[in-house]
């Protein structure tokens, strides 16, 4: 290694500790990052360092493109400015496995630009120490990126193939059970596919899914994951395949090759084959089960409908889990119920934090331009051309985004109807440069 990391006084050098896991469906307690926290407590014990900071992902891959990882995204931060945000200095990293860290080689590029800012870092893991700065440790680090990306298509193939054995088998769908059938996928659920029926005979003769959502939520009917109804997962019901008895895979009918007819799943159908295919023909084609069910190519794929507000993609949810981690998943924008909040942000992780979305646009603004004296984070002349509405959403939304990584939200006060701008805290991109007297004003 090039120098020796810095050691705090007790003579043990400063680490933080990473744990990810790429699910958590089953018992959803996080006790997948917390046995791998204290496998590195124990592999920092034995290398002569001590665990100063704390980061995990919970459920959330790190092979696939576009998935967010706060707890990676907040190590990279710190490793780069080389403390914590309270001033902790950090010299070092312990993790598991390589493939806890990074399957990507942008994760891998992220990574080692912040670990060598500074000269003397360790990497840590139960085979021992790690030094990245020579090219034997960055040759090791490509080898580990290598054989991840390898399991991980390896993995992929041998669960496509599965799923499709099934499939052509008519073998039930896995995962939750669908609306209309029992816990067995086969037998159908009396209250739920009467419902169902009824909703397609309706949609048949003129009804809008909106409507009939609406009436399905005056009955008080949810969804097997506990949901409201609404006109989307509505038109999904009515359209999935199974509701006729027909076996789909990845957004195409499975058809035998000896007749050329559809694959018949083992469970009983609600409707006909000839009712399923009427209610299809009065939705568009991007509506349909096969093109936005689980695996379905989507149509819209390369349309992305542009954002509304000005928070939306900033906020992230501040709700503590039962062992004490904080959620942080993405609060989308969503219709609102009042005149004073058109529109709300919620979170469709945990589903315990949510802000109103005027509230939380006001919030921003006040934190990008403090009513306070002597605090400025931008030019006045933005603040000017901010107000007098030369600026766009858009062009608004870029300058949100080079000031805040994103904005964590508390959740807020049962009962409580004044407006708590506090709620809103800023993750800054540039925090060593914000006083810590930058709260809203």
């Amino acid at each position: 290694m090039n120098q020796l990391a810095v050691r705090e006084p007790t003579g043990l050098i400063p680490v933080a500790s990473y744990a990810r896991t790429s699910e958590d469906v089953r018992q959803r307690d996080g006790h997948g990052v917390r046995n791998q926290l204290r496998i590195n407590e124990r592999t920092a014990r034995e290398h002569g360092c001590t665990i100063v900071a704390l980061y995990s992902d919970n459920g959330r891959s790190a092979s696939k493109a576009g998935v967010t990882r706060p707890g990676f995204d907040r190590l990279v931060t710190d490793l780069a400015r080389g403390h914590t945000c309270d001033g902790q200095r950090i010299n070092g990293v312990v993790c598991t496995a390589d493939d806890r860290l990074y399957r990507r080689p942008e994760d891998l590029a992220r990574f080692l630009a912040a670990l060598t800012t500074l000269p003397g870092r360790l990497y840590v893991d139960p085979q021992g120490v790690r030094d990245l700065y020579s090219q034997e440790g960055l040759l090791l680090a490509v080898r580990a990126l290598d054989a991840a990306a390898a399991e991980t298509r390896v993995r992929s193939r041998r669960l496509s193939d599965w799923h499709w054995a099934r499939a052509v088998d008519g073998v039930p769908h896995s995962g939750p059970r669908p609306f209309g059938w029992q816990e067995d996928r086969i037998t159908l659920h009396p209250d739920e596919a009467r419902l169902v029926q009824q909703a397609i005979t309706a949609r048949i003769g003129g009804k809008a899914a909106r409507a009939v959502a609406r009436d399905w939520c005056d009955l008080g009917v949810t969804g097997t994951r506990g949901g409201r109804p609404n006109a989307q997962t509505v038109t999904q019901i009515m359209t999935a395949p199974r509701v006729c008895g027909y076996r789909a895979n990845r957004g195409e009918l499975l058809l035998l090759p000896e007749t050329g007819q559809p694959v018949l799943g083992q469970w009983d159908p609600i409707v006909t084959p000839a009712q399923w295919q009427a209610v299809c023909a009065t939705f568009s084609p991007g509506s349909l089960y096969l093109h936005r069910g689980s695996g379905a190519p989507r149509l819209t794929e390369n349309r992305r409908p542009k954002p509304r507000h000005l928070a939306s993609g900033f906020l992230r949810c501040g709700a503590q889990h039962p062992d004490g981690t904080v959620c942080r998943g993405a609060l989308c924008a969503q219709e609102g119920r009042s005149k004073r909040s058109p529109y709300v942000y919620s979170c469709r992780s945990c589903r315990r934090c949510s802000i109103s979305g005027p509230l939380a646009d006001e919030a921003l603004e006040r934190l990008l331009f403090p009513q306070a004296q002597g605090q400025v984070w931008l030019p006045e002349s933005m603040r000017q051309r901010w107000r007098s509405g030369e600026r766009g959403l858009e062009e608004k939304r870029k300058i949100i985004a080079s000031v805040f990584t994103c904005c964590i939200v508390r959740r807020g006060v049962k009962g409580e109807h004044s407006w708590d701008h506090s709620r809103v805290e800023p993750v800054w991109r540039w925090a060593d440069r914000v006083a810590p007297s930058g709260a809203i004003a």
